[in-house]
């Protein structure tokens, strides 16, 4: 498909800042695909929207602290030569080849050069001794190993302590714009589900359609007789990776690693027969969700095993959707990824008709915006 059908216009006042309070207060979009209806709720209604025998599917994966207040101080000359104290950001992408080194993305990142250690500040500015050793270039990120300070520990202690939320940058924009300042330390309960298991940091963002549900949603969905497996996708960078190729299927996607538990695949085996006869539907929270569930091998319901792999799928219109029968999500950006999958599943059609109505009824969009139910 053509790049520029993911397009539409949005006014930037749109960009949600910070979430709903309570989270399940979010307005929800209900999309009908068989009616091509669009009807509005708000999220705390999918008890009553959703049926008993539905069964969601969670993306558990927590959020690192990937974002990086990097600090230079000054060199008095010799080698390198003397330079200037400078500031400026990075973030924490993915382990490396190397062992115990990692991939970074450096703001200015002509102006280090190997062998350089930055120091790590954290949100409050506040410098504990972390810092990371640049090691080299590769490509566009940098390699580099993290070194704590006196308090010791491994890069997720590190990061815990010194990193900071890496919140999308179109957030972090609006907030300027708008001149809003919100602290870290919200942002770092906000921007995390409540079901995220703090065993699987492995995201460099959130899930964001789990970021809508309470713990009390869930509990009243249980109570419905609609069930909830867990499943792990770690959310990379690439995902807010605009696409800029004329055609969508020249766009280099990105790979992000997953896991799949035997429960959770002796679940979706379980739910074949009620599935066939309409008396279920697997709910799919997000599109990390999806992506994880339409990557499993074909042999996967025979399995005896967990399953942990990799996938660079690419979901776009003509997909066909093996374990989805329904998707929560947010509203994405043009010109995405995951805005071609949403078009995959509810039809670019339908998908086109609900973001123009979003648009007009002021819905709030992005990760800390409303959310979409496409049936």
């Amino acid at each position: 498909m053509k790049t520029r059908e993911l397009d539409y216009d949005l006014d930037p006042a749109l960009v949600a800042t910070t979430p709903a309070s309570p989270r399940d207060a979010a307005r929800l979009m209900l999309v009908d695909r068989a009616r091509g209806a669009i009807s509005h709720h708000l999220v705390r209604d999918l008890p009553e929207i959703l049926r008993a025998g539905d069964h969601l599917f969670v993306n558990e994966t927590s959020v690192l602290r990937a974002r990086l207040s990097l600090h230079r101080p000054a060199s008095d000359g010799g080698t390198p030569p003397a330079v200037p104290p400078f500031d400026t950001e990075g973030l924490v992408l993915e382990p490396a080849a190397e062992p115990h080194a990692w991939r970074l993305l450096i703001r200015h990142a002509k102006r280090f050069h190997a062998s350089e250690r930055v120091r790590l500040r954290d949100a409050h500015g506040h410098d504990h001794g972390d810092s990371i050793e640049l090691v080299r270039r590769d490509a566009e990120a940098w390699i580099a190993r993290f070194h704590a300070g006196p308090a010791g520990g491994d890069i997720a202690a590190i990061l815990e302590r010194s990193g900071l939320t890496p919140l999308p940058p179109y957030i972090l924009k609006a907030r300027k714009d708008r001149r809003e300042s919100v602290d870290d330390d919200s942002d770092r309960s906000e921007y995390e589900t409540v079901y995220a298991q703090a065993a699987e940091r492995g995201s460099v963002a959130a899930p964001t359609a789990g970021l809508h549900f309470t713990d009390a949603l869930l509990a009243r969905l249980a109570e419905g007789g609609i069930g909830r497996s867990a499943l792990t996708l770690h959310v990379g960078a690439g995902t807010f990776k605009p696409v800029d190729a004329e055609d969508l299927h020249d766009h280099p996607m990105h790979r992000e690693s997953y896991a799949v538990s035997r429960a959770a695949l002796a679940t979706l085996h379980a739910l074949e027969g009620a599935r066939s006869a309409g008396t279920a539907r697997i709910v799919a929270v997000g599109t990390t969700t999806v992506r994880a569930l339409e990557s499993l091998p074909a042999d996967a319901l025979a399995r005896d095993e967990a399953i942990a792999t990799t996938t660079d799928i690419l979901i776009s219109p003509g997909f066909r959707f093996r374990f989805t029968d329904a998707l929560l999500t947010n509203f994405h950006l043009p010109r995405s990824t995951l805005l071609a999958l949403v078009g995959a599943f509810a039809g670019m059609e339908l998908m086109r008709e609900a973001y123009a109505v979003a648009v007009r009824e002021r819905y709030r969009f992005y990760s800390y915006g409303d959310a979409m139910l496409v049936i």
